[in-house]
């Protein structure tokens, strides 16, 4: 494995790669009692076109996430309830743009790892066990379908973006769960399970080479063709739907309003535009600006009230969202505050504090082997590395947040998802 040291954080990292494809990364911790593992592929919920062998296919919605649930059943064990007994506490999920399978342990580290590896590259299906999950994961689906806060947020998604599959939830509805079958999720597993479109990351306080060697035992499959994927027809910057109302069990609107971020296909420049994104939303109307504290005093908005980026296969959207009477006042004043935002001393200060906030925060997070994982296999499949993020962050200047600030909070760009209490009138 090749090692590359960041003197800056005086952390070391060990990347490798298979014969077939397989990132690795290490993060050696010495000294660290907990163990790590984090092993991913970039298939998510908006990964349901794509174009393999010079055919386009189409999948049904929420078929990630019902393979996920599906891959810890063996042909003659539940990887979850073995590696439970072996001394791990295994998990797994599903987002937008990645799927990945974990553990930690502090214990049988390479057992478990074993155990992981196996698994997820051995899919076993059959029509009895997908029309068994098909009723649990349907419930599910009922019980998210009634969740407020879950329904702003969508349908947020769903007015920004026109095409984007990101409009439909990542689970799926009971009618497109309903037509997964047993060869289906075998062909996506093939797909998207191939080695080359995954990653294996582990921190811990252990042998980086030990790592290498059980993936290649474990690991054999050949090098498979990574599939191009469509995520709809480019969009402009305006939202497709101004505003989206629905009426739901709340003592109080819930709200959530936004706007996209132009997606640049270069990692790092990329990476940069979404911590500056955070940066800007923060500096705007964090807990620590004065429009915050503006509004608070004023009981525009409460402690619900919350403002930052959301990232997305090849897009991101900027977002403020929490609970109070009058949400559109709220969408207003913010607009307005960010139409006339200017850099002053207060402000200026300001950034620099958060800036010190933010590399804070990700030195804390170097003490995560859950975090060093997580952030290694989304920076892998973004195109820039986390150990990257404290020279990106020094880069952004006061002046390119206020900018941003000025284009992604134009009214024009917004768009707004209220939930309202049911009118029994």
């Amino acid at each position: 494995m090749n090692l590359i040291y960041y003197k800056n954080i005086d952390e070391t990292l060990y990347t490798g790669e298979l014969e077939n494809g397989l990132k690795i990364f290490v993060v050696p911790k010495k000294g660290f009692n907990k163990k790590y593992a984090f092993f991913a592929t970039r298939y998510g919920g908006c990964d349901r076109r794509f174009k393999l062998g010079g055919q386009w296919i189409d999948t049904p919605a929420g078929i990630a996430h019902f393979l996920e649930h599906k891959l810890f059943d063996m042909p003659d064990y539940n990887a979850l309830a073995a590696m439970t007994a072996s001394g791990a506490s295994p998990n797994a999920f599903t987002s937008l743009g990645m799927t990945g399978y974990l553990f930690r342990c502090t214990d049988t580290f390479e057992d478990n790892l074993r155990m992981l590896l196996d698994f997820v590259s051995t899919p076993y299906f059959t029509e009895e066990s997908v029309k068994k999950e098909q009723g649990i994961i349907g419930q599910e689906i009922r019980m998210v379908e009634n969740n407020p806060s879950r329904a702003v947020s969508q349908n947020l998604l769903k007015s920004l973006y026109k095409n984007h599959p990101a409009r439909e939830i990542n689970i799926g509805s009971v009618e497109s769960i309903s037509k997964i079958t047993a060869q289906t999720l075998y062909d996506c597993h093939r797909v998207f399970y191939n080695p080359s479109n995954m990653v294996l990351c582990c921190s811990g306080d252990f042998d980086p080479e030990s790592i290498y060697k059980i993936a290649a035992e474990k690991i054999t499959a050949a090098a498979g063709e990574v599939p191009e994927r469509d995520y709809g027809e480019e969009e402009g910057p305006l939202p497709d739907r101004v505003k989206f109302e629905v009426q739901m069990e709340v003592a109080q609107p819930l709200f959530a309003f936004g706007s996209k971020i132009s997606y640049i296909d270069d990692g790092r420049e990329w990476t940069k535009k979404l911590l500056m994104s955070d940066l800007a939303c923060e500096l705007l109307a964090g807990d620590a600006s004065k429009l915050y504290a503006e509004m608070y005093s004023s009981g525009l908005i409460n402690r619900s009230f919350a403002i930052g980026t959301g990232s997305l296969p090849r897009t991101a959207v900027v977002l403020a969202q929490g609970r109070c009477s009058e949400p559109m006042k709220v969408v207003e004043r913010l607009s307005q505050a960010a139409e006339s935002f200017k850099v002053g001393a207060e402000e200026r200060a300001l950034f620099d504090r958060l800036k010190k906030t933010s590399i804070g925060n990700f030195l804390a997070g170097l003490d995560s082997v859950e975090n060093i994982c997580h952030t290694h296999a989304e920076g892998h499949f973004n195109g820039c590395l986390p150990f990257e993020y404290l020279d990106i962050i020094s880069e952004i200047t006061v002046e390119d947040a206020a900018a941003f600030i000025r284009e992604a909070f134009s009214l024009e760009r917004l768009a707004v998802s209220i939930v309202n209490p049911i009118n029994k009138g």
